[in-house]
C-alpha cells in the first residue's frame, strides 16, 4: 500500500537507441537515487508507444526496449520499490488517450512545440505546413497527459522544453474534472535545473545526433578507447590548462567525489598530461560501472 505521505513522480523512459554515457549522468542516475527517497512513490515506464512516432520498425522497438529496461535495472532500479512497468503493457493509457482526445481541442494540439516546430520547418522548406505530419505527433501531447493521469502522478521530473507538455496534461484533466468531478490529481512539472549535460568526444553535447556518444556498457577496451577520443587542445605537459574549458574535465567532475575533483582542478593546473588525465578519467568511469556492466551483460 502507498503511503498517502508520499508524492507519487513518474518518469517517462524512451526506447529508442542505446544508452550512453550522457543518459546515465543526466537522467538515469537522478532519476534511480530519487527513487530511493522515503517520501517518493516511483512510478517508471518504457515509452514504447512514444517512440512509434519516429520509428516504425516494432522489431527495433522491442530491442531497444529490452536493453533499455536491463539498463536502468543493471544500474540500480530496484523494481521491489519502483513501479516499472512498459506502456504498451497497460491498454488502459490507451484507453484514456481516447477518452482525452474528445475533451481535447484541436487549438491546443496547434500550440504544442513540437508540431510547431515542424510546421515552421517546412514553410521554411517551402512545403506544405503539414508534410509528414503524423496524427502521431501530432496527438502526442494527449498520450502524454494520459500516461500521467492514469497513475495520478503529482510531480513529473522534466526538462525545460518539456514543461509545456506537463502543462498541457493540467489543462485537459482540469477540463475533465470539471465536466465529471475531481477524478484526476493535477500533475505539476519538476524542472530540472540542475541536470548535467555532458559534453561529447567532440567538445558538443553529447548525442547520438552527433554521432560522439561513449556507450554506457562498452567493453572495457572500447570505454578505454573511446575515452582517449576525447578532443583536447596541444597544450604540452607541464603546461597549465584550464579545467572549465575541457571535456575531459567536465566529465570527471560528472563521476568523481567533490574531493576528486578538487584534486583534479588541481593537477589541470600543474600540468597534467592529456594521456594521464585520460588514463585517470578510463579508470574513474571504468570503476563505477564496472559491477554494473557485469550485471547488465
Amino acid at each position: 500500500m502507498t503511503d498517502t505521505r508520499q508524492t507519487r513522480v513518474l518518469t517517462g523512459i524512451t526506447t529508442t537507441g542505446t544508452p550512453h554515457l550522457g543518459n546515465y549522468v543526466g537522467a538515469i542516475k537522478p532519476a534511480i537515487t530519487a527513487s530511493r527517497s522515503a517520501d517518493v512513490d516511483s512510478f517508471m515506464f518504457l515509452a514504447d508507444y512514444h517512440a512509434l512516432i519516429k520509428n516504425h520498425d516494432p522489431k527495433q522497438i522491442h530491442q531497444s526496449s529490452v536493453e533499455i529496461a536491463a539498463t536502468w535495472l543493471a544500474l540500480g532500479l530496484d523494481p521491489n520499490t519502483v513501479t516499472f512497468y512498459r506502456q504498451s503493457d497497460v491498454p488502459e493509457i490507451m484507453q484514456l488517450c481516447w477518452v482525452l482526445s474528445c475533451w481535447t481541442a484541436k487549438g491546443l494540439m496547434n500550440r504544442a512545440h513540437a508540431y510547431k516546430a515542424v510546421v515552421q520547418a517546412n514553410e521554411a522548406a517551402g512545403e506544405d505546413p503539414d508534410y509528414a505530419v503524423t496524427m502521431g505527433l501530432f496527438s502526442y501531447p494527449i498520450l502524454m497527459a494520459a500516461d500521467i493521469l492514469m497513475f495520478n502522478a503529482a510531480k513529473i521530473p522534466v526538462g525545460r522544453d518539456q514543461i509545456q507538455h506537463v502543462e498541457m496534461a493540467r489543462d485537459i484533466a482540469q477540463r475533465f474534472n470539471h465536466h465529471y468531478g475531481e477524478h484526476f490529481v493535477l500533475p505539476e512539472a519538476a524542472v530540472e535545473n540542475n541536470v548535467a549535460v555532458l559534453q561529447g568526444l567532440d567538445g558538443r553535447k553529447m548525442s547520438k545526433s552527433y554521432n560522439n556518444t561513449i556507450p554506457l556498457f562498452d567493453t572495457e577496451k572500447k570505454l578505454r578507447k573511446a575515452i582517449n577520443k576525447i578532443k583536447t587542445n596541444l597544450l604540452e605537459p607541464g603546461e597549465p590548462k584550464d579545467p572549465d574549458s575541457s571535456t575531459l574535465f567536465q566529465l570527471w567532475q560528472a563521476f568523481a567525489s567533490a574531493q576528486q575533483s578538487d584534486a583534479m582542478r588541481q593537477e589541470f593546473a600543474n600540468g597534467i598530461a592529456w594521456g594521464e588525465a585520460k588514463k585517470q578519467l578510463f579508470e574513474l568511469v571504468n570503476e563505477e560501472l564496472r559491477e554494473p556492466r557485469q550485471r547488465y551483460t
